[in-house]
């Protein structure tokens, strides 16, 4: 039961119609803050102060609260991920697209991967998406809750990459390595001092080489993917294993 003092957004009523704010814009105004400031910037009186003339406490006429907003921005943002073509068929190819798209989304608003699993995933665009990916997932003979649990892993997954990546890149400005050139200097610039007791990562430091984030999360991909793959093979085994049981012949043994 949602507790009455505390609605969720999706079940409160719409704000009324005809005002010059709109919810629309309160929205926009939260997704530039995160956008810039990240989640612990987005506050009330920054969205307010970056519409301009309206106060922090006029906004929760339009969202209701501060978690309000958030599930309006995260379903907002989650649109721009394109959803699978039903009649594709290539269930890996979908399933690939998507989880590839939902990782540049979620670098190019980084407050989504550190809020997604904070609020109830019940936004509109989020229901469509989950929908469109149990409907890819169970067409290959998985059962839902096997299907609900492989969206759920994805996207744990694709979401964790993508905020690993954001913390990595943020502590590399901290320390001044701007670009693959500063980052190879900097670490020939330690080798020294790691290779006499590590030599392994003493050899590769020598010249740093390695998959960019992107090669890396397709690689990550790849693996899980093939789990999937052998659990939907298992599972059209079993299921081709029950109809060719017959049942007891007429002398009693089992048939097939």
């Amino acid at each position: 039961m949602v507790k009455s003092d505390l609605p969720l957004v999706w079940l409160a009523p719409e704000p009324e119609s005809g005002r010059r704010l709109t919810r629309a814009a309160v929205v926009r105004a939260g997704i530039s803050v995160a956008d810039e400031a990240g989640a612990a910037g987005l506050t009330m009186s920054a969205v307010a102060g970056r519409l301009g003339e309206y106060s922090a406490m006029a906004l929760y006429r339009y969202v209701h609260s501060k978690d309000g907003l958030v599930d309006l921005m995260l379903d907002h943002v989650v649109a721009e991920v394109p959803l699978p073509d039903a009649d594709a068929g290539d269930w890996r190819a979908q399933l690939r697209g998507v989880a590839l798209e939902s990782w540049a989304m979620a670098r190019r608003h980084v407050w989504y991967a550190q809020l997604v699993h904070t609020r109830p995933p019940l936004g509109p665009n989020l229901l469509r998406r989950t929908e469109a990916l149990l409907r890819t997932l169970t067409a290959t003979g998985l059962d839902l809750p096997e299907a609900l649990s492989y969206v759920q892993m994805l996207d744990r997954h694709v979401y964790a990459a993508a905020l690993a990546d954001a913390e990595e890149r943020a502590m590399l400005r901290t320390y001044g390595v701007a670009d693959d050139g500063a980052f190879s200097a900097a670490v020939r610039d330690l080798r020294e001092a790691v290779a006499t007791r590590h030599p392994l990562l003493g050899r590769w430091m020598a010249a740093p080489t390695g998959p960019t984030p992107a090669e890396q999360l397709s690689r990550e991909l790849d693996f899980l993917l093939d789990g999937i793959a052998g659990r939907i093979a298992a599972g059209a085994q079993r299921r081709g294993a029950r109809g060719r049981w017959s049942g007891p012949g007429r002398d009693g043994r089992l048939g097939g």
